[in-house]
Formats: structure tokens, sequence, C-alpha cells
């Protein structure tokens, strides 16, 4: 069976991946002979599709599992980022009106001496 050109493109892709799965390795180390001495039966090849898909399917539901994480850890910390500012605003306000009334104390009391 001739080596298609999309087949050498994933075969590639998968190799520049640190694998560390023994039977991925395998599948990985056997799709690179076949395809370099272009022996690759369809057997070969469906084999290695199969066990590109399963290990990369573990990998993809992992990072989304992480994402989902890492998105309501952010949606969290965005909940305190803006009561916080909210909360800022409240206190910069108090600031203001308690200088304002011992700035009129302050000038009464500088009008009676």
């Amino acid at each position: 069976m001739p080596v298609d050109e999309q087949f050498v493109e994933i075969v590639s892709a998968v190799g520049a991946f640190h694998i560390t799965d023994r039977a991925m390795k395998r599948a990985q180390a056997e799709a690179e002979e076949a395809v370099r001495s272009e022996t690759l039966d369809a057997p070969s090849r469906s084999r290695y599709l199969d066990a590109v898909r399963a290990y990369f399917g573990g990998f993809e539901k992992e990072a989304r599992a992480h994402l989902r994480d890492v998105d309501r850890r952010l949606e969290q910390i965005n909940q305190v980022h803006f009561n916080l500012t909210a909360e800022r605003g409240v206190a910069v306000k108090r600031i203001e009106a308690t200088q304002g009334v011992l700035h009129r104390v302050s000038a009464l009391e500088d009008g009676t001496r």
C-alpha cells in the first residue's frame, strides 16, 4: 500500500511529541519504519491510527478538564476582583466624606479662634 502524504504528516506530528507510553512508542516506531521503507499495509495503518486516537484522546480529555478548572478559577478571581473594586470605591467615598467633615470642623475652629 503506498504511503499517503496525510499519513506521513500524522506520523511526523506524533513523532514531535515526547511519548512515554510503551505501546504508543512501539506503534510510532513501527509507523515510522513503514513510512521509511514504504511497506505500510492497511491493518498496520488502522492499528496506528487507533493507537494515536486512544493516546491523544486521553490527553485531550485531561487538557479539557484542566481548562475547565482554570476557567472556573479565573471566574472566581474575577468575582473577587469585582468585589474588591466595589469595596475600594466605598472606602474612597467614606474617606472623601470624612475628610469633608474634618475639613469643615477645622474651618469652623479656625474661624472661632
